[in-house]
């Protein structure tokens, strides 16, 4: 696949300073590059920031989404790949949203030497409670989750958008976060969606050996602090930020913060 295709494919932007050591920012569930656009600007001033879409979500090209492919996230960690490795991007700071710090995780480990470091905002490794584990979710939470999502995909979206954005004194925020949903089609958010809820990385944590940084907020339904502090104990070289933030989106609820931390971490890197 030559470079054009994969930009064209992933509908890939590149902005910033020329040369700069490069951020790739990964939107998460739902959601698609525009979600960057209040920390975009403050990260160009001293990198280089290439953000895309997934297959299947924004202006990406959905003739190339296939079920095959992204029914689990390793789908997703290869547009990662394949995008840096056609621009040729080294030393990367993989930013990564919500499931998309997985996705980090997985690209990170298939291409150890393209990765430098990884920041995750609001990560979670699995959503389903477990025995010792708290992530936020009972069995009967992710079976009901799923199937309102089957079977009205538009409906759910106006239900949860909102709860997941957090912020009910900023109501455009929930708004802009159901706009985005519903704009997915149907079956790519079906399939995201089983991909995300049902995965369990936990261990895959235990192979990361790029600085880490974990951000997460005061308040989160979706990846509650217990899982903040999770990470952070299981990656062995990372650090916890909680944002004086609320909500699953601190990049649209508590951009300067948001952005602010990226680039201090981004910084240390060497």
């Amino acid at each position: 696949m030559s470079l054009m295709d994969i930009r064209s494919r992933n509908n890939v932007t590149v902005a910033g300073r020329p040369g700069g050591r490069p951020l790739v920012l990964a939107h998460g569930f739902g959601c698609d590059q525009n979600m960057w656009r209040l920390v975009a600007p403050a990260l160009a001033e001293d990198f280089q920031v290439v953000m895309f879409d997934y297959v299947g979500s924004g202006r990406s090209d959905l003739s190339a989404w296939s079920e095959e492919r992204y029914a689990a996230l390793d789908g997703y960690a290869r547009d990662v790949v394949e995008i840096v490795e056609e621009l040729d991007l080294r030393d990367v700071t993989f930013v990564g949203h919500s499931v998309s710090a997985m996705t980090g995780v997985l690209a990170a480990a298939a291409a150890p030497e393209r990765f430098a470091a990884l920041a995750m905002i609001c990560p979670s490794p699995r959503y389903l409670d477990d025995e010792d584990y708290r992530g936020g979710f009972s069995a009967e939470d992710i079976e009901e989750l799923l199937e309102s999502l089957e079977a009205n995909h538009v409906s759910w979206s106006s239900a949860m958008a909102p709860v997941i954005m957090g912020n009910p004194e900023r109501p455009e925020l929930g708004r802009e976060l159901t706009a985005s949903f519903c704009a997915t089609a149907p079956e790519v958010a079906r399939t995201f969606a089983r991909a995300t809820f049902l995965a369990d990385n936990r261990e895959d944590l235990r192979t990361v050996k790029v600085p880490t940084l974990v951000l997460e907020c005061t308040e989160d339904m979706i990846a509650p602090r217990e899982v903040g502090a999770f990470v952070q104990a299981t990656i062995p070289d990372s650090r916890l930020v909680t944002l004086e933030a609320t909500g699953h989106c601190p990049q649209l609820s508590a951009p300067e913060a948001t952005s602010a931390a990226i680039a201090s971490f981004a910084r240390e890197i060497r």
